[in-house]
């Protein structure tokens, strides 16, 4: 395992205002300290562990980066982990963004939402021209950090999730799905033509990857590349932390879903599939087995990753609705770093989507 020290990195000068009060902004750390912080914080989410880290390093087009404020040796007080997507290196910054997953973790203290502050300042003054712009994806909510992500030009918007209970029977999570689709659940087991099953062979992430690429090629959404998807099984399936699903038609790989795993909570990462079987609902059987599969082996939560904006029209928030998870709205914060080239940059996207779609990673 690679360890990180919780010394700045080479090269690196910490400014007056990165040091104070005992407490510094540090771009490494031990990667026991960093887990363990995560482990025990009850908002800790995968998008912030160090396993999740080393998967965006192996992937083409991901660039993950380490903030952290430290008090003292090692008391970890926040922890950012924004990770750079590049959508093309032929148009450089009008195409690269940054994403922290995760959104930000801090204490709950006003210590620690100090020296959240105090990071935040020093990582915006030192990413100012690197990437368009900087998006906290908000996994809990953080309503005590919201002053925080404020002050420092993290402006917060509206945005969507579903949350399922997975801590109860599955015959109870199957009776919290919609009725049209517990029929076609039914319907669909009955029939006995769609059979699911956990993929276990490296080789059958290439089968899922071509599944999901026909979805988002539908959406004129660029994929992330393949790589990310060989990292995260590499890495993540020998200790237990992703799950990835195909359901079959007969012998034909229909469906694909992707699933993170971490505590007691399984997270929603990519799904797709191939709209030719659309009547035999492999989608829906494929998300039914997911969740009885959860029910039964531990987990207690089943998060979507996200259903959009309010008072937008999103097909993907419509099939999530389907199964019966409670609407909420964490919401996500963001950063403009370069405002008078994002016009361009919306320009140039979409040119990536009309003429090079399915080509370029970052979802």
């Amino acid at each position: 395992m690679n360890t990180k020290t919780a010394e700045p990195q080479q090269g690196y000068r910490l400014s007056l205002d990165q040091v104070q009060e005992g407490v510094r902004v540090v771009n490494q750390l031990k990667e026991e300290d960093w887990k363990q912080f995560v482990d025990q914080h009850p908002q800790g989410n995968i998008f912030h562990t160090p396993e999740m880290f080393h998967v965006f390093e192996r992937a083409r087009g991901f660039r993950p980066a380490l903030w952290a404020a430290v008090r003292g040796e090692a008391q970890i007080e926040a922890l950012f982990l924004p990770v750079q997507v590049s959508l093309s290196k032929l148009l450089g910054p009008l195409t690269t963004r940054t994403i922290s997953y995760g959104s930000v973790l801090c204490l709950p203290s006003e210590a620690a939402r100090q020296s959240l502050s105090m990071l935040l300042k020093a990582y915006v003054r030192q990413n100012r021209t690197s990437s368009l712009f900087t998006e906290l994806r908000n996994v809990s909510d953080i309503q005590a950090e919201q002053p925080v992500l404020g002050d420092q030009g993290f402006a917060y918007e509206e945005h969507l999730n579903y949350l399922i209970d997975l801590n109860r029977p599955s015959e109870e999570v199957f009776s919290g799905i919609g009725a049209r689709t517990r029929k076609n659940i039914r319907h669909g087991l009955n029939k006995g033509e769609v059979t699911v099953r956990e993929v276990t062979e490296l080789e059958q992430v290439g089968i899922c990857y071509h599944l999901l690429n026909q979805t988002y090629q539908t959406a004129r959404v660029p994929l992330a590349d393949r790589s990310l998807f060989e990292a995260a099984f590499e890495l993540l399936r020998p200790k237990g932390m992703i799950r990835f699903t195909l359901a079959y038609v007969g012998d034909v790989p229909a469906a694909a879903s992707v699933e993170l795993l971490y505590k007691d909570v399984m997270y929603g990462w990519y799904g797709g599939m191939d709209r030719s079987y659309s009547k035999y609902v492999p989608n829906e059987l494929l998300m039914w087995h997911i969740l009885k599969w959860g029910s039964e082996n531990g987990y207690s939560l089943y998060d979507f990753g996200g259903a959009g904006k309010p008072n937008e029209e999103y097909g993907v928030r419509d099939f999530k609705a389907k199964f019966g998870g409670k609407l909420v709205c964490y919401g996500r914060n963001t950063f403009v770093h370069l405002p008078g080239v994002l016009w361009l940059s919306r320009q140039g996207y979409q040119i990536l989507r009309h003429l090079f779609i399915g080509r370029f990673p970052g979802q």
